[in-house]
């Protein structure tokens, strides 16, 4: 079963959660629980997934400081729900390192993951962090279609 950008990017957001809250997480395992694939048949991991979730590991600190930089004075990653940083994570990855995407794509994937695994709150503060970082830094400029 091919998976869509957006699925795609569900489960990264799922296997990076797991990975968050329990760092001994197999990964491999994580993605044949999370891709749906048909009895009797491998489950076939997207390359892009797999992109994406080592991609969001291995830039993790400097992502995070990104990010701490457009937080309120006394708040730092480590106060963010762990949801709304796995989800800040990688739409900045994606505006970050990923030249094929869009970064009005990367934030509006985001803004589509804040809702389904947060609230409206957390959709409205991810898409006013990650906005300032697209404005704030030319390199995010450079995915813009």
């Amino acid at each position: 079963m091919d998976l869509s950008r957006h699925q795609i990017r569900k489960v990264a957001f799922q296997v990076l959660f797991a990975k968050h809250v329990n760092a001994d997480a197999d990964v491999e395992a994580l993605y044949q629980q999370l891709i749906p694939s048909k009895p009797d048949q491998p489950t076939i991991v997207p390359e892009y997934l797999v992109t994406l979730v080592n991609g969001v590991t291995a830039h993790e600190a400097d992502l995070d400081a990104l990010i701490n930089t457009k937080l309120a004075k006394k708040w730092s990653v480590g106060r963010l729900s762990n949801p709304d940083l796995i989800v800040l994570r990688l739409g900045l990855y994606e505006m970050q390192y990923s030249a094929e995407v869009p970064t009005r794509v990367a934030l509006n994937e985001a803004i589509e993951l804040a809702k389904e695994f947060s609230d409206d709150d957390s959709r409205r503060f991810v898409n006013g962090v990650l906005s300032q970082l697209t404005e704030a830094d030319p390199a995010t400029q450079t995915n813009n279609d």
